[in-house]
């Protein structure tokens, strides 16, 4: 991996190194049985702006040292962002402390060597590294853009909750007494838009507010900042006039960028930590029916530029490409190699999260684009927007706030605010119709829109 000092970071790559080798030194010598260390450093920019002026310009450079150290099935961990040999000395020996005192766990322990990333695994380039090279003036230039191009779309957007740039890069080393050594450079940058519509005349009494963003790891892959503020508007406008709607029990059609939380929520019911607390409601699912049968779900770690890709997780531990689902059939868990031992398992390499997952029907079309799938949805309610955190992962059940549009004939009749809609995920999981070409990446997830058979309403 070549070295990145010369890209704004104040730290080497051997730098970081001999840190971590310095780490693992110190923890042999204080008597550990197994020992880990990780070195990283952070540098970034992020500015706002609203109704054109400058309102924040932040600059940060973090960096940090952590050290975990095993004495037999002891645990202990601790962390400094001083990179002197005096603040090593005592991070190390503070982590040898707590492990010392702390009560022994069984499933304590680094992950197993077979398990852990070495050779071509451990320096997988994956394209991660795009730093942004701009000055304050630039990404300030940027925001007023994207504002200035949501607030001339109509006369009724009539103000703004701002407009950002963020620009951030880092870079870590990971090493631990079993000879794992791996680490490199990532990058992602931002820039989003917030405006606001209302009305003439309503005297604020109808005002509605959207917002769109555009994050990648290279700039060069970002949306242009016109095109984020023009479709933020056209977000906005097109929720004044909304209206309650009747309490009633219909189809709903989730929007790609909000039908990544139900994919999220099925990862965490499934995940090593909910199962081995015995607090998910797909306990002992492996190999059991938890979405549709058309449905299937496939997880791919190693996607050049990926925001969730890495070629190895948080602990060191090899991650590969597997499909999660398939035909609805749940085929692997989420474990780290911690919740593996609990379980009585293996780890899946997923110490840190899911790794660029996507969502597929084998119903999916070509042609069903977002019109094609409210022709699917017929009558029923089309949601964009979510609100509140009503999801039990112990029982399933799930009421959430929402907003969209209400749609009768397989067209938008109109926007609708102020429901709730309900329903158990165990149920919405199985009962997915379809899923829309309409895909969007949202953070590590990638899934068109997405037609639930039948979900409760809450209205007026």
């Amino acid at each position: 991996m070549p070295d990145t000092s010369p890209r704004g970071f104040a730290y080497t790559r051997d730098q970081f190194q001999q840190l971590a080798e310095d780490a693992l030194a110190l923890a042999r010598t204080l008597g550990a049985s197994e020992a880990g260390a990780e070195v990283s450093e952070g540098v970034g920019l992020s500015v706002s702006v609203r109704k054109g002026e400058v309102e924040n310009v932040e600059r940060n450079r973090d960096k940090s040292l952590g050290v975990t150290v095993y004495v037999g099935k002891r645990r202990g961990n601790a962390s400094t962002s001083d990179f002197s040999r005096t603040a090593l000395e005592q991070t190390v020996r503070a982590a040898h402390d707590i492990a010392r005192f702390t009560a022994e766990d069984p499933a304590a322990g680094l992950p197993e060597v077979e398990d852990l990333a070495f050779g071509a695994a451990a320096v997988r380039d994956l394209d991660l590294f795009h730093p942004w090279p701009i000055v304050a003036e630039q990404a300030v230039e940027i925001a007023q853009r994207c504002e200035a191009a949501a607030l001339e779309v109509d006369r009724r957007i009539t103000n703004s909750d701002g407009a950002g740039v963020s620009v951030q890069q880092s870079h870590f080393i990971m090493a631990n007494s079993r000879g794992f050594r791996g680490g490199y450079a990532s990058s992602r940058h931002s820039l989003s838009v917030a405006p606001i519509a209302s009305l003439p005349g309503k005297g604020g009494d109808d005002m509605q507010r959207d917002a769109w963003y555009t994050s990648m790891r290279s700039p060069d892959d970002m949306a242009a900042p016109e095109a984020v503020g023009r479709y933020a508007a056209e977000r906005a406008l097109s929720r004044l006039r909304s209206r309650k709607i009747a309490t009633a029990e219909v189809p709903v059609l989730f929007e790609s960028t909000v039908a990544a939380g139900l994919l999220g929520s099925l990862v965490q019911a499934v995940s090593g930590g909910a199962l081995y607390r015995k607090s998910s409601f797909l306990l002992d699912s492996l190999g059991q029916q938890v979405l549709a049968p058309h449905l299937d779900v496939h997880e791919n770690p190693h996607i050049p530029r990926g925001k969730g890709s890495s070629p190895f997780d948080d602990e060191g531990v090899t991650t590969r490409p597997r499909d999660v689902v398939q035909g609805g059939v749940l085929q692997g868990y989420f474990l780290s190699s911690y919740s593996a031992r609990k379980l009585g398992m293996r780890t899946t390499g997923h110490a840190g999260g899911s790794q660029n997952l996507t969502l597929s029907s084998r119903l999916t079309q070509p042609g069903d684009d977002l019109e094609a799938m409210l022709r699917k949805l017929h009558r029923g309610l089309f949601v964009i927007e979510l609100m509140g955190q009503g999801v039990n992962q112990v029982t399933g059940d799930y009421s959430r706030g929402a907003a969209g549009f209400w749609v009768d004939q397989g067209r938008i009749v109109h926007p609708v605010h102020e429901i709730t809609i309900a329903g158990n995920l165990r149920d919405m999981l199985k009962g997915i119709v379809a899923v829309g070409a309409d895909t969007y990446t949202s953070g590590t997830k990638t899934l068109g829109s997405v037609l639930v058979e039948r979900m409760k309403l809450a209205g007026s």
